[in-house]
């Protein structure tokens, strides 16, 4: 049988982990030819300093069905990105899904820190961080994708537009850098419209990311029994998986173009796509959030998953 994505090719900057690692195996269950892209190798560690490499991400998409092609790049750096499109070109001679999934600003963040207090450097280095890679990486690989219509891309961020529009992201900072990505997705999906591509803008819902799950001590094994320190957490959490298989859905869908523009969540679209979970669930965070967590009520799941 066919897979969706058979013989599509995809950019998935900022694989290493989290929601890049999970969007680029969810494109290989797929089918889809994924690069594999960020600073974290197999003979050189990034200023995170973590074990998670990107020939490991490449991997896991081979292991689900795809073809992974790993390639270690700063995409802060614009030489190194016009070479990795070069070589895709070259590779591929075209490119059909862009997930620009650069961050970089874990150990960056100040939480509730008011901006006059917040360290400067850090602050602004975040907003390079998660912003100035999206541009950097768009600039170069978007005349590859425009030569064929059909071409989407996902900015992948923290919130959707409805929600962050009326609440605080953490800090002044982290919410422009979030923000900013938002706007991102709709600036380019006007730019695209003439060539028959998409934009959109996609957040995950509450992940278990390797470093989240690292902060509740627990595994993707045993995540429920983070109960115990967070209840929310082990109630409404969804894997990397999950908002991969988001963007696998947006990428198969015929008529994706009436999306563009547009701000979405996980959750949201497995209601409309009827993807699951890797447990086979389809939990819907950012309702949950509002509707429960915010609203002071107990952790319960019913009817949110």
């Amino acid at each position: 049988m066919t897979k969706p994505s058979s013989g599509k090719v995809a950019l998935v900057a900022g694989a290493t982990r989290g929601a890049g690692r999970g969007t680029a195996i969810a494109l290989g269950e797929a089918g889809a030819i994924v690069y594999c892209t960020g600073r974290s190798t197999e003979g050189r560690r990034s200023d995170y300093g973590r074990a998670e490499t990107i020939e490991e991400t490449a991997s896991q998409v081979n292991a689900a069905g795809g073809v992974g092609i790993a390639v270690g790049v700063d995409h802060l750096d614009p030489a190194a990105v016009e070479s990795l499109v070069q070589r895709i070109d070259d590779e591929q001679g075209r490119l059909d899904i862009l997930v620009n999934d650069i961050w970089g600003g874990e150990n960056l963040i100040e939480w509730d820190t008011p901006v006059w207090s917040h360290n400067l450097g850090s602050g602004l280095r975040m907003l390079h961080t998660a912003v100035d890679t999206h541009l950097i990486t768009s600039h170069f690989a978007l005349p590859l994708l425009i030569r064929h219509p059909g071409g989407l891309v996902v900015e992948m961020t923290d919130g959707t537009r409805e929600y962050n529009a009326d609440h605080y992201r953490v800090s002044t900072f982290y919410d422009q850098a979030k923000n900013a990505v938002l706007r991102l997705a709709f600036s380019q999906a006007e730019e695209l419209k003439p060539f028959g591509c998409t934009a959109v803008a996609l957040t995950p819902g509450w992940m278990r990311s390797e470093m989240m799950l690292e902060h509740f001590g627990v595994t993707e094994a045993n995540w429920r029994d983070a109960a115990a320190r967070q209840p929310h957490f082990a109630a409404i959490s969804e894997s990397p998986r999950f908002v991969g298989r988001a963007v696998a859905a947006l990428a198969a869908d015929p008529d994706v173009d009436r999306r563009t523009g547009g701000s979405f969540s996980s959750g949201g679209l497995a209601l409309e796509y009827g993807f699951t979970d890797t447990d086979g669930s389809r939990p819907d965070c950012w309702r949950y959030l509002v509707e429960v967590q915010e609203a002071g009520r107990p952790a319960d799941a019913t009817g949110y998953r």
